[in-house]
């Protein structure tokens, strides 16, 4: 549990720490990891975007709009599916998002100071291995399955 323990203090400071620095950018609290996600992806869908935040469609939904009514993305509908709605940052939104890079480049020269680069490439390497194990489970439990603990 040690593991799970360190990675959740990380990840809420880290997190606490966006959100008081993005409020200059107009971001209200974990907007901007919505944000980062449309600007890497531009063009990608509702569901998407949900599915690589690990959020369910509705809170993505609710982010979307907020985004949207604040000028830093655009929803367009699709030529082929006029129900699809696809995402793409504004160029405010672009902008913002060179802000929030700044402060993740930031962030991460912080946390990995004292490692080498051999052990920065591990680390990355071990914490996407434990990316993928819970994404499994995540995907498993949000279809309404359960997990049996052992």
């Amino acid at each position: 549990m040690k593991i799970l323990r360190e990675i959740g203090v990380i990840s809420r400071a880290l997190d606490s720490i966006a959100n008081i620095e993005f409020k200059e950018c107009n971001l209200a609290k974990g907007q901007y990891l919505y944000l980062v996600r449309i600007v890497e992806q531009p063009g990608m869908i509702q569901e998407q975007l949900a599915d690589l935040i690990k959020v369910d469609k509705t809170t993505a939904s609710r982010a979307i709009k907020k985004l949207a009514a604040k000028g830093l993305i655009e929803q367009r509908t699709d030529t082929a599916n006029k129900k699809i709605k696809k995402l793409y940052p504004t160029t405010i939104g672009i902008a913002v998002n060179e802000f929030i890079l700044k402060e993740h480049r930031y962030s991460e020269k912080i946390a990995t100071k004292g490692l080498s680069a051999e052990e920065v490439e591990v680390l990355a390497y071990l914490l996407t291995k434990v990316r993928k194990n819970i994404d499994k489970d995540w995907h498993f439990v949000k279809k309404g399955q359960t997990r049996i603990y052992e």
